[in-house]
C-alpha cells in the first residue's frame, strides 16, 4: 500500500465518554471518501501511531484532553511541542502522542506535519455518548479537520 498523503488519526476510547470524540470525527471523515486521505482509529499507544503517520505528508490527530480549569467542547488547534508546554492540559491517555514522537525521530517514522486537534472534555469515566458539550463541538471538530485537509488541497466533493 502506498503512503497516503494525508493521514486523520482519532485517538481514544468509544466506551469511556468523550474520550471518543476521535472515534467520531473518524466515523464523518470516512464517510467523505477523500482521496490521498487514510482515516483510523488508535488508542494512543506510541507505536500504533507511528505506524499510522509514517512518511504522511500531513497527520491529523484527533484526541480527548482534561483540563484545569475546564471549558468541554472548546477545541484547541495545537502542536505536540506546544501541548508538552500547557501544564493545565494533558491527553486522557497514559502514554500517547508526545511519547511516540521521540521514538519516531529514532526510527524515521514521522510525518512532513503533525497537527493536535484537542477537545477539552467533561466526561471520561465508563459509558458510551458524548457530553453534550462535546457532541455539540463535533461538526467544529470535523470542520477544524477539514481546513487542515484543505491546506494540502484535499476537499470533499460537493454533493448538492
Amino acid at each position: 500500500m502506498s503512503v497516503p498523503r494525508a493521514v486523520v488519526i482519532g485517538v481514544g476510547n468509544e466506551y469511556r465518554r468523550d474520550d471518543g470524540i476521535g472515534a467520531a470525527v473518524v466515523r464523518h471523515i470516512e464517510k467523505l471518501g477523500l482521496p490521498e486521505v487514510q482515516v483510523a482509529l488508535c488508542d494512543g499507544e506510541p507505536t500504533g501511531l507511528l505506524d499510522l503517520w509514517a512518511g504522511a505528508e500531513l497527520a491529523v490527530v484527533v484526541d480527548a484532553v482534561l483540563c484545569e480549569p475546564s471549558t468541554p467542547g472548546r477545541i484547541w488547534r495545537t502542536t505536540v511541542d506546544a501541548l508538552r508546554g500547557l501544564t493545565r492540559a494533558t491527553s486522557s491517555h497514559a502514554l500517547g502522542i508526545p511519547d511516540a514522537l521521540p521514538l519516531g525521530r529514532i526510527l524515521g517514522r514521522l510525518p512532513a506535519e503533525l497537527v493536535v486537534i484537542a477537545v477539552e472534555a467533561e466526561h471520561l469515566d465508563l459509558g458510551v455518548g458524548l457530553s453534550g458539550p462535546v457532541a455539540a463541538a463535533l461538526p467544529d471538530v470535523v470542520a477544524t479537520v477539514l481546513a487542515e485537509l484543505a491546506r494540502l488541497g484535499i476537499m470533499p466533493v460537493d454533493t448538492r
